[in-house]
């Protein structure tokens, strides 16, 4: 289904156009074509940052000059917009996949955003965010434990297991411990308790 934001500006940028002005050059808007429907389609699929667009284009082989024409004109038209992707994709990314602030900087990073950019979309994410998210994932984790271990090689098992998943959406290394150990604690004490 198409974006009605998406729409509006389309519709603003044709509205914008004056034909007869002499700068309108058909040959190279047709050679431009395929580039903007591409773009466009990939666009459709989910918002991207400039420089995945561009990556996406250029391995499509297009043109790189065509593709940096056919972003401008995107750009220019709000089609994309790095500030606007980087916002959005913390904001989804924190909250669906539980990612640490860490690990979507470097996300946005590996998308060609911008240091100024990833730094104001990270600022939606405070460090209540981030313990509560951690939080989540090691809860999650923990739940998968169904008796308190009777020995301490079995503790450590399970703890690691909780580490690495917080580890892997790229939580520190000091919080990650504190809270897998509170959050197992607390596991181990309720299936004791339902035992």
């Amino acid at each position: 289904m198409a974006d009605p934001d998406k729409i509006a500006q389309l519709q603003a940028a044709l509205e914008a156009y004056e034909p007869g002005t002499g700068l309108f050059d058909r040959s190279h808007e047709e050679e431009k074509a395929p580039v903007r429907k591409r773009a466009l389609g990939l666009l459709d699929q989910r918002a991207r940052s400039r420089e995945e667009l561009r990556g996406r284009l250029i391995k499509a082989e297009f043109e790189p000059a065509l593709v940096d024409e056919v972003l401008d004109d995107l750009a220019g038209s709000g089609l994309i917009n790095d500030s606007r992707f980087a916002h959005e994709w913390v904001r989804q990314r924190a909250e669906r996949r539980g990612k640490s602030s860490r690990a979507l900087d470097m996300e946005l990073r590996d998308k060609g955003v911008g240091t100024a950019d990833r730094a104001a979309a990270l600022e939606q994410i405070s460090d209540d965010d981030e313990e509560r998210t951690a939080r989540a994932v090691a809860e999650k984790s923990a739940r998968k434990v169904k008796a308190a271990p009777t020995e301490r090689a079995e503790y450590d098992k399970h703890l690691r297991r909780v580490v690495g998943a917080l580890a892997r959406r790229g939580f520190n290394q000091g919080m990650s411990m504190r809270i897998a150990r509170e959050v197992l604690d607390e596991r181990i004490a309720e299936v004791e308790n339902t035992g």
